[in-house]
């Protein structure tokens, strides 16, 4: 049975805790539930209902009907649209060469095409999510301060409690500003201390907020919890590690300024911290990976019963396939299969002879290996690395066999071994060469079964392909490639890169995403990214 991470089990009973205030005190109202912010926060399992929205609002939209989602897109007609994993996937994946989609879909086909537009509603979903998850967040920090605790009378272990669920908050609050700052570079930036209502943010600049997001991972760190100690799906201190880790690695297209050797040096704290990478790496993909998963760091739970939605990992598996019954019924979609997404043929030929048995992380299904047309489905290899069965064979329960129970790791313990390596070729100090080959042969040992695709030296090349192999659609391409100066520009083609069949060079300011148009309308402080 599938183990429902804390925020599955307590949205069910979680009221909202929102006041209704009036500028007036004879106009005051209760909401109709009668549930205040005072009485949600007057007890301790009443902050963690709040924190379990916190967490849901990751990967939880208010309905699978259509049109209906817990944040408000003009154009999106699918609530499935705006969950957090599908939509980042979508810009981080599509606009790469390792995957392309069949769906004739304009906001979709721009991706592959990177001629997007400040109009694209897909564009506009990933920004309105990481924005809803940052006022949620914002809302539990500003009702958990240390004098809202003592002035609710919370004192010894439960006060160290709320504070331990802050430091949860502030993490959620700084990833969602990381992945603006990736994807956008300038967001609105808004934090508990800033007014509620009618309040216009303040744009900020990307260098600005790298100094923010690193200031409160490093702020929170005594409050986290430590390393593997927290419940399931909750984040610790090694998740604020491997943040820092990910965006000192990347410094240097933020800020300009290299940060290699933080990067091994946060790094190597989460390698040091116990996590072993497990033996069978389709595992870490399948429906049971909630369980003894030595390697995952903090992942987002999903569960076809408790938590249904048509993102997440039912997008990312029931859109790998097609509608042959007995392929569905093999990776637990018997009702499944969208004729969606598949590979470039870049993605495979990574592998080398990826139909073969040697690197057993190429997961791929059936499908022509050269995508002539993007629009026919079977023009592409099928990604198969997302797999509702069990690591035993079973088909977990579904009410529909789509909906699926995989959870998506946002953070493991691999890409700490590949941020080591790389940042120790870039030349940062504090690691060596010889660990950093060894981190590097232990993902092809693990891939190969044995010793027989270990390297004997590693180039930055060889990093940026290795992670291709280990991470992909995981949602790292548009970044990585960013980083070695292959997304933009001619250097490095991919088929239909720029809306061309064999791709073409594509100007620079495609590095960045467009400020949503409707936002730069609404709010006169944001100024458009450049190309826009």
């Amino acid at each position: 049975m599938k183990k429902y991470p804390f925020y599955i089990n307590l949205l069910g009973c979680l009221a909202a805790a929102i006041v209704l205030s009036s500028c007036h005190k004879d106009l005051d109202l209760q909401p109709l539930n009668s549930n205040t912010a005072e009485k949600q926060y007057s007890t301790l399992a009443g902050y963690k209902q709040v924190l379990a929205k916190v967490y849901g609002s990751y990967s939880l939209v208010s309905s699978t009907g259509v049109g209906n989602s817990d944040i408000n897109v003009p154009g999106i007609t699918d609530a499935a649209t705006t969950d957090f994993v599908r939509a980042y996937w979508n810009l981080q994946e599509l606009t790469t060469d390792e995957a392309v989609c069949a769906w004739n879909d304009a906001s979709l086909q721009s991706f592959h095409n990177l001629n997007w537009a400040s109009s694209n509603v897909l564009i506009q979903a990933l920004y309105a999510r990481s924005l809803f998850q940052i006022t949620v967040c914002n809302e539990f920090v500003r009702q958990s301060t240390d004098e809202k605790i003592a002035a609710r009378g919370f004192k010894d272990a439960d006060a160290t409690e709320i504070r331990h669920f802050r430091a949860e908050a502030r993490f959620l609050r700084a990833f969602q500003y990381w992945v603006l700052m990736d994807l956008f570079g300038r967001p609105p930036f808004v934090t508990e201390n800033d007014p509620i209502g009618k309040y216009i943010p303040k744009q900020i600049e990307r260098a600005d907020l790298f100094n923010y997001v690193e200031n409160e991972l490093k702020a929170i760190d005594a409050d986290l919890v430590a390393p593997r100690q927290n419940e399931y799906a909750r984040a610790d201190q090694a998740a604020a590690w491997a943040l820092l880790a990910r965006v000192y690695l990347n410094a240097k297209v933020y800020t300009g300024t290299e940060r290699y050797t933080d990067a091994i040096t946060y790094a190597s704290k989460v390698i040091g911290a116990g996590y072993i990478l497990k033996s069978d790496f389709k595992t870490l993909f399948m429906s049971d990976n909630d369980e003894a998963n030595t390697e995952v760091i903090l992942p987002i739970a999903y569960d076809a019963t408790n938590s249904q939605n048509y993102g997440g990992t039912t997008f990312l598996v029931c859109s790998s396939h097609g509608t042959n019954p007995p392929d569905n019924q093999a990776f637990g979609i018997p009702g499944g299969g969208w004729l969606g997404n598949r590979s470039t043929q870049n993605l495979p030929q990574v592998f080398g002879d990826y139909s073969g048995n040697a690197d057993k992380r190429a997961l791929f299904g059936p499908g022509n290996l050269e995508v002539r047309d993007v629009l026919t489905f079977n023009d592409g290899v099928g990604v198969y690395k997302f797999n509702n069965i069990t690591s035993g064979g079973a088909t977990p329960p579904s009410p529909n066999g789509v909906l699926c129970s995989v959870d998506f790791p946002l953070f493991r313990l691999a890409e700490m071994y590949l941020v080591y390596a790389e940042a120790v070729l870039r030349g940062g100090t504090g690691g060596s060469s010889t660990t950093a080959l060894q981190y590097f042969n232990a993902l092809r040992t693990r891939g190969y079964g044995n010793t027989s695709g270990n390297l004997g030296s590693i180039s930055l090349q060889d990093v940026l392909n290795e992670r291709q192999r280990e991470l992909y659609w995981e949602g790292f391409r548009r970044t990585d490639l960013i980083r070695y100066d292959q997304f933009t520009g001619g250097s490095y083609l991919w088929p239909w890169k720029g809306g061309v069949k064999d791709g073409r060079s594509v100007d620079a300011h495609y590095s960045l995403f467009p400020i949503p148009a409707a936002e730069t309308i609404a709010n006169p402080n944001l100024k458009q990214n450049q190309g826009y």
